[in-house]
């Protein structure tokens, strides 16, 4: 790939077609913290968190309509840039300074933490350190070093081209393992009956929770689909840049719609695998005082057949880098345009733009 212009290194040369942009979406936004958090909150809340999938997708309707469009028109590598364009530099600079602290200070510690507790709880890590809060500790310091390490090499000397490509490779591996976590812990849980067997018996334990309607006491009660969440959907899929990045990078407005719908599309798969295993957790682990962001972790430990075991945890660490590389390179493109280009060096060549996004 060209990484001495900034087209090249920030996006891709802008050569993705739909089937690169709607995996690279799907496994930017589907990491840990959708695994682990979804499921955390449908152990506790039932189904209908999935209000977060659902919703998502009409935010995504109207990235491919409405937006999607102005921003390929304008030419722009990132939102802030627009948002330079329709208003002025003082809102540029603001809005940059504002995606880099959410960024590098909220984000990524989410993904690298709730990445290290998914994988420590899937494979068991703990016992290697020791017992006691110190090996809980340590396995964590460990696992997140390892990733952060691995993730900063992909996205120095990969560029955008790279991340959206491991995406799509990863994506796959993460939806396939999704699914048979599914399938096994239905399985499980219903003995002789197999799956039929396990659905059976979770709709008579959780008839009451298998309400898609949120009620107050929920984290979404149903009010909050028409103001806070469908706004926070409507943001992230539309205006953040770690996410729509990629439809940037589009070879043409038709392949970047494409992908968006296609993602879209996907979303509403979401709730087999981001919440019926959290539900299928409550029925199996309910009264042992499991934390919610050990359910979805504890379960694969216990219904995942051994030879499985290492497929999946490969999958979810491909997952926490495609987050991970993906937050870091927005990061870096935010950091490049926005604040060296703009203030720092403004006739900067592209080799010296690329140059400090790297650094």
């Amino acid at each position: 790939d060209d990484h001495s212009s900034t087209g090249g290194y920030f996006l891709a040369g802008r050569s993705l077609t739909f089937p690169l942009i709607a995996g690279s979406l799907l496994l930017t936004n589907l990491s840990t913290e959708q695994m682990v958090g979804l499921n955390g909150a449908a152990f506790v809340d039932g189904l209908c968190v999935m209000v977060w999938e659902v919703v998502a997708v009409i935010a995504l309707v109207m990235m491919a309509w409405f937006f999607l469009p102005r921003f390929l028109r304008s030419g722009v590598a990132t939102v802030p840039q627009y948002l330079g364009i329709r208003f002025d530099s003082t809102t540029q600079i603001i809005t940059n300074v504002i995606f880099l602290v959410a960024y590098v200070g909220i984000l990524l510690p989410v993904i690298l933490y709730t990445g290290a507790r998914g994988l420590i709880d899937i494979l068991d890590l703990e016992p290697i350190f020791g017992d006691g809060d110190r090996a809980e500790t340590m396995s964590l310091w460990a696992v997140v070093w390892l990733v952060g390490v691995i993730g900063s090499i992909y996205a120095l000397f990969g560029g955008l081209r790279t991340v959206a490509v491991s995406d799509t490779i990863n994506g796959i591996g993460l939806l396939v393992g999704g699914f048979l976590i599914t399938g096994f812990a239905l399985s499980q849980l219903g003995g002789d009956g197999g799956i039929g067997g396990g659905m059976e018996r979770l709709w008579a334990d959780q008839t009451d929770r298998f309400n898609s309607v949120g009620s107050n006491e929920s984290t979404v009660p149903f009010g909050t689909i028409f103001s806070g969440i469908f706004i926070i959907n409507l943001f992230y899929w539309t205006t953040n840049q770690q996410i729509i990045q990629r439809t940037f990078d589009a070879r043409s407005l038709a392949e970047g719609q494409k992908g968006v719908l296609l993602t879209g599309a996907l979303k509403l798969l979401g709730p087999l695998y981001l919440v019926i295993p959290g539900m299928i957790a409550f029925t199996m682990f309910a009264g042992t005082g499991l934390p919610k962001d050990k359910a979805y972790g504890t379960l694969v430990n216990a219904v995942l057949p051994a030879p499985l075991t290492g497929f999946f945890a490969a999958a979810m660490i491909g997952a926490i880098l495609s987050s991970f590389n993906s937050a870091l390179n927005s990061a870096c493109t935010l950091f490049s345009f926005g604040i060296y280009k703009t203030i720092v060096r403004r006739n900067a060549a592209d080799e010296q733009v690329v140059s400090s996004g790297k650094r």
